[in-house]
């Protein structure tokens, strides 16, 4: 189960939370400009845009969990299990591999309304990376700073959503996210004003009451109510630490706890990751389950017209600073 959310100030950032039992070994994996990209029925690029992100390589291929691309351009994509449907090789039509979607997008696309213009002639295949690696049920969010759009590839076919909150989590499909947001209008940042009996006097006892009802469970769907409401109150300046302070607060309002959340096999899903990166600047930021300090990664300190992935294993050692030496 997994959080992913926009914000703008000054400059736009995206990113997100991974909720798993488990890793598989997350790595800030910068693809240079030139680094030979494959896919098994679109051909190889030599050369494309180039993108930062977290990703599982494997095979010297980056599986890519989310990404930001030179141009400013994220993507991420989202457990979806049980509404994601891929299909056949199918002829005349981009014949993309779920694993290929996010660095088939990033690596041409200097917006989402040019992503928008090809997005219709995709087909995502149901071909697995190997054997040991079985098809991911996904949805993606993709976001730039003028606008954002969710990709669902289900059984009545290729859907793209307008995403006017910037925001995405797991199940229902996101028509149906949205929808539930109707139950919630009545929610608000300000002290409530009493509406509850005529004649009746009651007086708010503390701050906050005016967001009473906002769902505090680890369900998707809650997160997505709760994610959105954060984000789109959020307040903050405009300069870098603060802008990226308040995305980590954002984010960190939708996180999870270890033993909070039990899976069938025993394990508990935890927030493995956050992620928030700096999409016109090219930073990407994290912090781990038992690491809180944020960690950066600048893609152009590195030659982005290099041929060959740049790779940092995540921090996950908390670090703690003793003021007092």
């Amino acid at each position: 189960m997994c959080t992913a959310a926009t914000y703008k100030t000054k400059d736009f950032y995206f990113g997100r939370t991974l909720d798993n039992g488990f890793s598989y070994g997350d790595e800030v994996t910068v693809m240079p400009r030139n680094y030979p990209l494959r896919f098994l029925e679109m051909g190889q690029r030599k050369t494309h845009y180039a993108m930062i992100g977290m990703a599982c390589a494997v095979e010297s291929y980056p599986l890519y969990y989310d990404a930001v691309n030179e141009k400013g351009v994220g993507m991420a994509g989202l457990n979806f299990v049980g509404n994601a449907v891929y299909r056949k090789r199918e002829e005349g039509k981009d014949n993309i591999a779920q694993f290929e979607l996010i660095p088939w997008i990033l690596c041409q696309c200097a917006t989402v309304g040019e992503a928008r213009e090809f997005l219709p002639r995709i087909n995502i295949t149901n071909i697995p990376f190997n054997d040991k690696l079985p098809l991911a049920q996904l949805h993606w969010i993709l976001a730039d700073k003028k606008e954002s759009v969710v990709i669902e590839s289900v059984e009545a076919g290729l859907r793209i959503y307008d995403n006017p909150v910037g925001v995405l989590t797991n199940n229902p499909p996101f028509d149906m996210q949205m929808a539930a947001l109707r139950n919630y209008m009545a929610l608000s940042v300000q002290p409530p004003k009493n509406t509850f009996a005529p004649g009746l006097t009651l007086d708010a006892y503390s701050y906050g009451m005016g967001a009473i009802g906002l769902p505090g469970d680890l369900s998707s769907q809650s997160r997505f109510v709760r994610a959105a409401f954060t984000k789109m109150n959020s307040v903050s300046g405009d300069g870098e630490k603060e802008s990226v302070s308040q995305f980590f607060h954002i984010l960190n309002s939708v996180d999870q706890q270890r033993g909070c959340c039990k899976l069938e096999d025993g394990n508990c899903e935890v927030t493995i990751y956050t992620s928030c990166c700096n999409a016109d600047k090219g930073i990407y930021y994290y912090t781990a389950y038992d690491n809180h300090q944020i960690t950066g990664v600048d893609m152009h300190r590195e030659d982005l017209d290099a041929d060959k992935l740049v790779r940092y294993e995540t921090i996950r050692e908390e670090q703690i600073r003793m003021q007092n030496g």
